[in-house]
């Protein structure tokens, strides 16, 4: 799947990624809603077992208009 960079409006958004290991090939299709995502109806879906791995992190929009400028 293509990585998505965080787009925080306003205030702090939680981020989790979750690793799953596939028991040979398959297609996994990207959710089409990101809002109340469970992991566990994910997993049933796509037959993959729990998470092997995962990584947690608080995102927050800059303040100001533009955001960061690099020069």
């Amino acid at each position: 799947m293509c990585y998505e960079h965080p787009r925080p409006t306003v205030g702090i958004h939680r981020f989790v990624f979750a690793l799953f290991r596939l028991l040979g090939r398959h297609t996994v299709n990207p959710p089409n809603w990101h809002q109340n995502f469970k992991t566990r109806e994910f997993a049933e879906l796509y037959n993959v077992g729990l998470p092997v791995a995962a990584v947690y992190f608080n995102c927050q929009r800059e303040s100001g208009s533009g955001g960061r400028r690099v020069r």
